[in-house]
């Protein structure tokens, strides 16, 4: 959609549901309320190679402390520790796998994230979602278009696409209603592409991702409520990261909004419904798959019910589905308590 912001947008509150598009976000705003936005960037992560005869895919997921990756490998089974990969357009980068594990290995790149940074320039593809087709592969411009106006901090393989539908100008009315903004950074990993296959979806784990919230962007979101404003997070992926943040090592008080603590560290919480939110009053997200992760993350917030008749609107009204499709604007769910159906997951803080 050009201009981003004409996109539409779909407010569902209790009483129901509304037509809107996303340039009209301002006024559904006040002044004091606090936008949670990612600054994560998306890096060009899929790479090409071989291993002798055997052609190898490689999907960078998250980069470890010590500098090694962790990636999805199409063609794993031939793979082996001490093994070398050749990676196609970056003849001189070096890539040894260091283990493997089913599809997935952990590869050494070499002790210059600078060489690395420069190969995926060069060589590497950005990862779009498996339903964007591109028979022929990505397209330049897919290298801007899927990126958002937000984007600073490298290390995501997939956008945080709520996100995709700002622009300049849709920030700058925001700021003149007197909506704040937080930045907040979670590094969306390959794990978002996969379906739920557990048949339980509590036994369902992902895949742990890098995230930060800064003192600075939790002093901000923290001042909101006793100020009369409300917290947006844009994007599941801000949401994941303030619900870990708001966290306390005491979680037995259900029923409070807990402040934000700065956090950094790995997450795989998993918001189920029966999960009490405790971070956040709105939350703006596309529309997502059934049977997914994140369509139980949208029904923990909004509810089940209300969002299976929104998204059955949704579907009546045309609404563009998936990462460059339309959004909504989901207000939490107060009847929603903590039980046995959440499954958090944890945090790791480092």
């Amino acid at each position: 959609m050009r201009p981003r912001d004409a996109a539409r947008l779909l407010v569902v509150r209790p009483e129901g549901s509304e037509d809107r598009i996303v340039r009209d976000l301002p006024g559904l705003l006040g002044p004091g309320d606090v936008m949670v936005v990612n600054d994560t960037r998306v890096i060009p992560a899929r790479l090409r190679g071989r291993r002798g005869e055997a052609a190898i895919e490689i999907m960078l997921n998250r980069a470890a402390e010590d500098g090694t990756w962790e990636a999805l490998v199409r063609n794993a089974r031939r793979l082996r520790p001490g093994d070398a990969i050749a990676i196609e357009g970056a003849p001189d980068l070096p890539c040894r796998v260091l283990a493997r594990e089913g599809g997935t290995a952990r590869l050494d790149f070499g002790p210059d994230p600078a060489r690395l940074a420069a190969a995926l320039e060069a060589a590497g593809e950005v990862p779009l979602p498996p339903y964007i087709t591109r028979p022929e592969g990505p397209r330049p411009e897919d290298r801007a278009d899927y990126q958002t106006v937000f984007a600073r901090r490298p290390g995501a393989v997939a956008a945080p696409t709520a996100s995709l539908h700002f622009t300049e100008d849709l920030l700058a009315a925001l700021e003149a209603r007197g909506v704040r903004r937080a930045t907040v950074t979670l590094h969306v990993g390959a794990g978002t592409f996969l379906p739920l296959r557990a048949e339980d979806p509590r036994q369902h784990r992902l895949h742990a991702e890098w995230g930060e919230v800064t003192e600075e962007a939790a002093a901000l979101i923290n001042a909101a409520r006793p100020a009369g404003g409300r917290i947006l997070a844009i994007g599941t992926t801000a949401l994941r990261l303030l619900e870990t943040a708001a966290r306390g090592e005491e979680d037995g008080v259900e029923d409070k909004l807990r402040p934000v603590r700065p956090w950094r560290g790995l997450t795989d919480i998993f918001l189920l419904p029966g999960h009490r939110f405790r971070a956040a009053d709105l939350l703006m997200t596309n529309f997502h798959l059934p049977r997914s992760t994140l369509f139980m993350l949208v029904s923990a917030f909004a509810g089940t019910a209300r969002m299976r008749a929104a998204y059955a609107h949704a579907i009546e009204q045309g609404y563009r589905f998936y990462s460059y499709g339309d959004g909504s604007l989901l207000f939490r769910n107060e009847d929603a308590v903590a039980g046995p159906g959440a499954s958090e997951g944890k945090g790791t803080a480092a």
